[in-house]
C-alpha cells in the first residue's frame, strides 16, 4: 500500500493524518478488492476520480515552448540578462489587463503577495486588521509579520467574510480588511468596500483561489484597494509558485514594488533609484523569475478556458443536488462569476456531514496520491482558523511573543480559540468539500451524481 500522506501539509493543504490516512487505506483496498461488505452495492468507482490540481490538467507543449524560449536566451533574471526577453514585464501587463486594473506585480508566491500588499499599504504595530474565519494561514501570518494582530471575523453562507461581522469587529486601532474569496467563488466584495469607505479603513482583496472570479462583470480583485492572486500549484492557473498583487493607485504599486524588491525603485534599465526618499524602503526580495512568467503568460491564456471547465463540471453537480432538501448549498452571489474549483454541501448536523461523506468516500469519490477530494471540513487544516496553533498559542518567531506582546498592541485582546465565530464553526462542522478537477469527464460528473444520489437517498 503507498504512502498516501508524507507529511502535515501536501501540495499546499494541511491535513489531519491519521484520519486521511484511514479513509484512503479503508477506500483504496474496496476498491481493489470490489469489497461490499458495508454497502448493498459495488461502489459507483473503482477508480481515483483525477487530482484537483485546474491549470496543470491544460499543461501542454506551449508551456515546455515558453520555458524554452527563456533557456535559449541565458536570461532568467527579470532585469537584466544576455538576451532579455521581458517576459515578467509583459506578464504583468497582460495581467493587469485580463483584471482590468492600472498595475500588476509579479511575485514569488501568493503568501509573498500578501506580505508586499501589507508592506505597501503601512500595516504595522499598534493596528488590526480583520480577517476571515475561513482563509488560509498566510493571510494571518502576512499580519503578524508587520507586527499588527489579526482580528477574525465570521463568515455567512457565502464561506466569506459576513458584513455584519466586519462592523461589529472594527475598533480605533482597525486598519484595514481582508476580503478572501474562499473556495473559487467571489465574497460580498461591494458590502465589505462600501464598510472600508465608510471606516476609512483599506480594503485588500485576497483572490488567491478566485483567479478569474467576478461579480456581475467585475473582476474579483478590483473592490478594494489591492488585490492578491497565487499561481500555486493548487490555483486556477500555476507555474508551479508564484504570485502577483494588483492595484489602481499609482502610490500603493510603488511602495509595493519597492517592497518586493530590495526597497527601491528602479529605472527603466533595471537599475536601483535611491533619490525618492520616501521609496527607501525595505525590501522583501520576492521578484518574480523570467522561466516561471513564461509559463504564466500560456497559463493566463488558458484560464478562461479552465474556470469554464470547472464551472460546467460543477454546475451539472450542483443542478442534481438542488432537488435534495436536506442538502444546503453554498450561495453564489453570481453563478457566472464562479470559478468552480469548489463544491461545497451543507447539511442539518455534523452527524449528517460525516454520514455524507463516508458514503460518498465507499462509492469511490476519493482521489490520490497527493489530492484532495471530499473531505468534511473539519479536517481543512490551515484553512480554519482555529487549526492556526502559531494564532491560537500566539506563538512568535522572536520566542519574547511578538507581536502580542508589543507595547503598541496592548489593548488588542482578540480570542482565536473555536467559538470566536459560532456561524463558521457551525458551517465547518456540517459541511463537506468536493474540489472539481478541471478535467472531469461527463463520466465522471456523472459518478459523483450517483454517489450523491445513493448517499441522499439512504
Amino acid at each position: 500500500m503507498p504512502n498516501w500522506v508524507a507529511g502535515p501539509e501536501v501540495f499546499g493543504h494541511s491535513f489531519d493524518l491519521e484520519y486521511f490516512g484511514a479513509q484512503r487505506v479503508i477506500v483504496a483496498t474496496r476498491m481493489a478488492s470490489h469489497d461490499t461488505t458495508t454497502t448493498t452495492h459495488a461502489p459507483v468507482r473503482t477508480e481515483p476520480l483525477p487530482l484537483e490540481f485546474p491549470g496543470v490538467h491544460h499543461m501542454d507543449d506551449q508551456e515546455i515552448e515558453a520555458v524554452i524560449r527563456v533557456l535559449r536566451s541565458r536570461s532568467p533574471f527579470r532585469y537584466y540578462g544576455v538576451n532579455l526577453q521581458k517576459e515578467t514585464e509583459q506578464f504583468e501587463a497582460e495581467f493587469a489587463r485580463a483584471v482590468g486594473v492600472k498595475h500588476a506585480l509579479a511575485v514569488g508566491s501568493g503568501s509573498s503577495a500578501l506580505s508586499v500588499a501589507m508592506a505597501a499599504l503601512g500595516v504595522g504595530p499598534g493596528q488590526e486588521v480583520i480577517v476571515p474565519a475561513y482563509l488560509w494561514v498566510s493571510v494571518a501570518a502576512a499580519v503578524v509579520n508587520q507586527g499588527a494582530i489579526p482580528i477574525v471575523a465570521d463568515i455567512d453562507d457565502t464561506f466569506c467574510l459576513d458584513p455584519r461581522d466586519v462592523e461589529r469587529k472594527i475598533t480605533p486601532r482597525t486598519t484595514g480588511i481582508v476580503l478572501v474569496h474562499m473556495s473559487g467563488a467571489p465574497g460580498d466584495a461591494m458590502a465589505i468596500a462600501q464598510i472600508a469607505r465608510r471606516h476609512k479603513l483599506f480594503l485588500l482583496e485576497d483572490c488567491a483561489q478566485c483567479n478569474g472570479g467576478s461579480i456581475n462583470g467585475r473582476k474579483a480583485g478590483t473592490f478594494g484597494d489591492m488585490g492578491i492572486f497565487s499561481f500555486q500549484m493548487n490555483k486556477n492557473m500555476t507555474s508551479g509558485e508564484g504570485g502577483a498583487v494588483v492595484t489602481n493607485d499609482d502610490h500603493v504599486y510603488q511602495r509595493a514594488f519597492a517592497c518586493h524588491d530590495l526597497g527601491y525603485v528602479r529605472d527603466e534599465n533595471g537599475r536601483l533609484m535611491y533619490q525618492n526618499a520616501e521609496m527607501n524602503l525595505w525590501g522583501k526580495g520576492c521578484r518574480l523569475d523570467e522561466l516561471r512568467a513564461a509559463i504564466l503568460r500560456v497559463q493566463l491564456g488558458k484560464l478562461p478556458m479552465i474556470t469554464a471547465a470547472m464551472r460546467r463540471s460543477k454546475y451539472r453537480i450542483r443542478q442534481a443536488l438542488e432537488k435534495y432538501s436536506g442538502v444546503q448549498l453554498r450561495r453564489i452571489l453570481d453563478s457566472a462569476g464562479d470559478t468552480g474549483c469548489f463544491l461545497i454541501t451543507t447539511y442539518k448536523d455534523a452527524a449528517t456531514a460525516r454520514e455524507i461523506n463516508r458514503r460518498l468516500r465507499e462509492d469511490g469519490i476519493i482521489t490520490w496520491p497527493q489530492g484532495v477530494s471530499n473531505i468534511l471540513m473539519t479536517q481543512w487544516g490551515l484553512h480554519l482558523y482555529y487549526n492556526i496553533a502559531s494564532l491560537v498559542k500566539r506563538t512568535s518567531v522572536d520566542g519574547r511573543g511578538f507581536p502580542w506582546s508589543l507595547a503598541e498592541n496592548c489593548d488588542s485582546r482578540p480570542s482565536y480559540e473555536k467559538g470566536a465565530c459560532p456561524t463558521a464553526d457551525s458551517l465547518f462542522g456540517r459541511s463537506v468539500l468536493l474540489p472539481i478537477p478541471s478535467c472531469l469527464t461527463e463520466g465522471d460528473e456523472q459518478d459523483i451524481i450517483t454517489a450523491f444520489d445513493r448517499a441522499l437517498a439512504a
